[in-house]
């Protein structure tokens, strides 16, 4: 099903900060549909496994401690050219510079605390989902 799921997390600042609710009827509204949703929490192993590509960046350790801080929500949606439109319906990394109406722009407070994760390519989406989801076989 390549180019109709992507894979999303809705970080710990924007959980915390009693955001979930109103992101999700965002996405909702944008046109995708939720096929799997967890609320979870991030061990220090499974976010240094998730984030392992940028192991050797200086931002690593402060990265790990940031999704392990909180609670996340971890999800699979589903609508055609899945990845692009929902990197368009997060916005930019730097919520400063993210469209307005963006969630990141909504729901963002910095470049490190950007509420929102979603998948750059439709194959980190298969990979990222079934990450988070056992049984992925299924989509």
């Amino acid at each position: 099903m390549s180019g109709k799921l992507t894979f999303t997390m809705i970080k710990p600042d924007a959980v915390a900060n009693g955001h979930t609710g109103k992101i999700i009827d965002h996405i909702i509204q944008k046109g995708f549909k939720i096929v799997a949703m967890k609320y979870t929490k991030l061990s220090e192993e499974k976010a240094g496994e998730f984030y392992a590509i940028h192991r050797d960046r200086p931002f690593f350790k402060d990265l790990v401690d940031f999704m392990t801080s909180g609670t996340i929500v971890a999800a699979i949606l589903e609508k055609d050219n899945a990845v692009a439109d929902f990197r368009d319906v997060i916005g930019a990394t730097d919520p400063q510079k993210a469209a307005p109406g963006t969630i990141r722009n909504l729901y963002a407070k910095s470049i490190d605390a950007n509420a929102m994760h979603g998948s750059d390519s439709d194959e980190n989406a298969l990979i990222e989902a079934g990450f988070f989801f056992n049984a992925f076989e299924r989509f």
